[in-house]
């Protein structure tokens, strides 16, 4: 922890608590037969990973999932349920995030997501404190806008260079083992975090903290 000057965070099961299967049960619930193959934890497939990569918009989106829907569902019904999958933001760890800068982290977000999720659920609920998300973090890349997602080497790499990060400085805190091991693969190091085990957030963070007041 000594040498580490910068901290990665993904968003999903790390900093936003998740549960995959209220988004499936209140899409299934509109119609979409095929939701709980198409939404995954850590991965997506068909429309879901086409939007979460960027390749089509929000409103190409609901496009394409109307039609599976029962007739009358609203693209904010949509919306809704989709972000069912995203629980909430413990307000302690937003505290942990702003002690994290006091004590000399650069703080960094690099997260697979989308945006009907990062535009409005997510915007929202990082405003809790009267912040944005910008005011947590010295800089966020994310999927949609980069077209390409974890545990592709390359998004690491996007990050690191745009924000010119030294990799043996910077650690990845994700909750999936395969992206902590993309992330290892260019030179980083990483932490698998588990929110319901030893290596949450808080005790990380709070591992972080001690070290950086050391320094």
């Amino acid at each position: 922890m000594n040498e580490i000057k910068n901290i990665i965070f993904d968003l999903g099961g790390v900093v936003i608590d998740i549960e995959r299967d209220h988004a499936v049960e209140a899409l299934a619930a509109l119609g979409i037969e095929e939701a709980d193959a198409l939404l995954g934890k850590y991965a997506q497939k068909g429309p879901f990973l086409q939007l979460e990569t960027g390749e089509i918009s929000s409103a190409e989106f609901y496009d394409l999932l109307l039609p599976l829907c029962r007739p009358g569902t609203t693209t904010t019904e949509i919306r809704d349920a989709f972000e069912g999958f995203l629980i909430g933001i413990p307000p302690e760890r937003l505290r942990m995030l702003r002690e994290l800068r006091d004590c000399g982290y650069r703080l960094f977000v690099l997260s697979n997501t989308n945006p009907v999720m990062y535009n409005h659920w997510i915007d929202n609920k990082f405003r809790q404190e009267g912040k944005s998300i910008n005011d947590y973090f010295d800089g966020i890349v994310v999927s949609f806008q980069e077209r390409t997602c974890k545990p592709d080497p390359a998004i690491f790499s996007n990050l690191v260079n745009r924000f010119h990060l030294v990799p043996s400085e910077t650690l990845m805190l994700d909750d999936s083992e395969a992206n902590c091991q993309a992330a290892r693969s260019i030179g980083l190091h990483a932490i698998r975090i588990d929110n319901n085990g030893t290596d949450s957030m808080k005790d990380v963070c709070r591992r972080l903290k001690e070290a950086g007041l050391k320094k």
